[in-house]
């Protein structure tokens, strides 16, 4: 992925307003994160515990996303497994994300969910560049190339269902 700047990443959201996206916190350590090994640039709020947000280089430039996702979690005794990078963790480790649709639909109150990784860390979970809590992950027969074209066939699925 290329390196974003705090303007790229604030005009490419598709499922919020301009004021919201103005607003919104953007990582300030944007010079630091290892652009070469993500394949979209995924980042918690801090100032607000059940807030995410996605950008993801589509049809040439980023599309921004704005998630939601409960601030408390139960069962966490069991694993999950996210539906983009096919990674477990144990507990809180993956989340329901939601996400208002673009357009209309969004304004009309519809939206669409997907279980990923609650730390939004994919693209280093698949290349081996992150270990989750559960230890490892599981063993697979695809190569790291294939595992990450899987992942972004799964996210863009995810961001057709919001865009449709």
């Amino acid at each position: 992925m290329r390196p974003l700047t705090e303007q790229d990443i604030r005009s490419s959201f598709v499922n919020c307003s301009k004021g919201e996206a103005k607003r919104l916190a953007v990582p300030r350590d944007l010079d630091q994160r290892p652009w070469d090994d993500l394949d979209f640039l995924g980042w918690r709020d801090p100032g607000a515990p059940d807030r995410s947000y996605l950008v993801v280089p589509r049809d040439g430039r980023p599309t921004g996303v704005a998630l939601r996702f409960p601030t408390s979690q139960r069962g966490f005794l069991h694993r999950s497994m996210c539906s983009l990078c096919l990674t477990t963790h144990r507990g809180g480790g993956v989340s329901l994300m939601t996400a208002r649709k673009a357009g209309a639909a969004g304004r009309e109150g519809n939206s669409v969910g997907v279980y990923m990784c609650a730390d939004l860390a994919c693209p280093l979970y698949v290349r081996g560049l992150r270990v989750p809590d559960s230890g490892s992950r599981l063993e697979e027969s695809l190569t790291v190339e294939q595992q990450i074209a899987r992942t972004m066939g799964n996210l863009t699925a995810f961001l057709d269902r919001l865009t449709a």
